[in-house]
């Protein structure tokens, strides 16, 4: 009784301190993952293929958005559903101490708030961690092989299992999961032949470091090494074909955190330094502020020239049904998917006066929306930045200006863009 007490209270916390923001505007990620979900759930796996996920989380949902439907809350409340769920996980993983990192964790904090799948990541995370431990080889395989079947990076906490299970002398239920993963195979290599991650870099080697010290301090500690193993996989990775994202390393939350809740001292560090690097849960993208500003100036038949393609899911949701989109990549067939087969190749070769100049019809109003980096690194940003300065030199020399948004700070956001409206004369 005392537990189940201690664990609603728990789990009322984390539910309180995740709330702050689920009815913000959408950023750029989420609105392509609802639009995903809103499509029929046989035709998911398919789509699938242009963007480079596994099926499971836009599935659930899929069903979820069917019962309380697609609103910017109803649709993170499932990621907060499953950060809430985190806690009884992390309670019968490791202990109090683990179910109260867990309620207090900023990252969690941040992706509960979020209609991603990161929350759902952790929990499956956790699960097969500690079955892994315990050595319960059904939970084992049900649970990483739901993780696979949620986000690809789960392949490196598998490969972090069997470096410590061969160790053990076998892989036994690994070798299950992975023949289990089999039938999503076809499509994993079909992503990484084409999807890729143009909008990503090689991580610094200074994220190994402390795995590196971890590691050296603790050699024999089996959760020590599936963790580093997974870590510096990933990063290898990374080297040969960019694809970083930290937050790609949820698929390591369980061995992170069953290290941390052996001794909880240890945690107070890494949940200080969380804190400051993720700060409070805030609007994400100022897209929807755009688009309602610029919403009362078009109309059907006007066109939304979209620079950085992806952000087209995003303005679909917003603005007004009837207007047409148009991107370097052409008119997109569905405007709430972003195509990313080939993008970057595609995006270098888009010059305007082959896309954008035979779409400028006279008596047409065009809605420019255009991003607003601090310092594009990744080659994809590169390239959408000189697309947008090229596309947008032409439209002010061939089109009468009617106005634009205000230029925002991008450090406030994760995503932002301004708009620009001009009128066609001839």
């Amino acid at each position: 009784m005392r537990v189940a007490g201690a664990l609603l209270v728990l789990t009322a916390l984390s539910v309180t301190l995740r709330t702050g923001a689920l009815d913000a505007g959408y950023w750029i990620d989420e609105a392509i993952a609802v639009g995903i979900a809103s499509h029929d759930p046989g035709e998911i796996p398919g789509l699938l293929r242009q963007d480079g996920s596994p099926p499971l989380y836009y599935l659930l949902l899929h069903g979820w958005m069917t019962l309380v439907g697609d609103g910017e809350a109803a649709t993170r409340a499932l990621s907060l559903l499953f950060a809430a769920v985190a806690v009884p996980a992390a309670w019968w993983s490791g202990g109090r101490w683990a179910a109260a990192i867990v309620a207090v964790c900023p990252f969690l904090a941040y992706y509960a708030q979020e209609a991603r799948m990161y929350t759902l990541v952790a929990v499956l995370s956790l699960v097969a961690t500690a079955a892994f431990v315990r050595r319960r080889p059904v939970i084992l395989v049900v649970a990483l092989t739901l993780l696979l079947y949620t986000h690809t990076w789960g392949v490196f906490l598998l490969a972090g299992f069997a470096v410590v299970a061969l160790r053990r002398g076998g892989l036994g239920p690994l070798a299950l999961v992975a023949a289990l993963y089999l039938p999503w195979m076809p499509s994993l290599v079909s992503q990484a032949a084409h999807t890729g991650a143009p909008w990503s870099v090689p991580p610094s080697v200074l994220y190994l470091v402390p795995a590196a010290a971890v590691v050296a301090w603790r050699p024999r500690d089996e959760l020590v090494l599936a963790g580093a193993a997974g870590l510096t996989l990933a990063w290898l990775a990374s080297q040969l074909e960019p694809a970083w994202s930290p937050r790609y390393l949820f698929v390591l939350f369980g061995p992170v955190l069953l290290v941390l809740a052996r001794r909880p001292a240890w945690a107070v560090a890494p949940l200080l330094a969380a804190m400051v690097l993720v700060g409070p849960a805030a609007t994400k993208s100022n897209a929807r502020a755009v688009a309602v500003s610029v919403a009362q100036s078009v109309r059907p038949g006007d066109l939304v020239v979209v620079t950085q393609p992806e952000q087209v899911p995003v303005l679909h949701r917003y603005l007004p049904a009837g207007v047409e989109y148009l991107t370097p990549l052409g008119h997109p067939a569905d405007p709430s998917l972003t195509d990313w087969r080939d993008a970057l190749p595609r995006l270098r070769r888009a010059r305007a006066e082959r896309v954008l100049l035979p779409e400028l019809v006279p008596g047409r109003r065009v809605v420019l929306v255009m991003p607003v980096y601090r310092r594009p690194r990744s080659p994809w940003a590169r390239a959408v930045r000189r697309r947008t300065r090229e596309w947008r030199a032409v439209l002010r020399a061939e089109l009468r200006p009617l106005g634009a948004t205000s230029r925002p700070d991008p450090t406030q956001f994760r995503s932002t863009v301004r708009a620009e409206l001009f009128e066609v004369l001839r």
